[in-house]
């Protein structure tokens, strides 16, 4: 059996590579958090008292 060439190697490396980040980059930037702005939430994030009981 042939053993691969060190070029081979290279290339094959850099190809995974290049996959990987561009699926990390696809996947980070499709990704949309779904944000709740309520009213409430907002008022009641308002209203905690900061009193410290030492």
């Amino acid at each position: 059996m042939p053993q691969m060439a060190p070029m081979s190697w290279l290339f094959l490396f850099l190809f995974f590579s290049m996959i990987f980040i561009l699926f990390n980059m696809m996947n980070y930037f499709i990704y949309t958090p779904m944000t709740h702005k309520s009213n409430k939430n907002l008022n009641k994030m308002n209203t905690i008292s900061m009193n410290w009981k030492w």
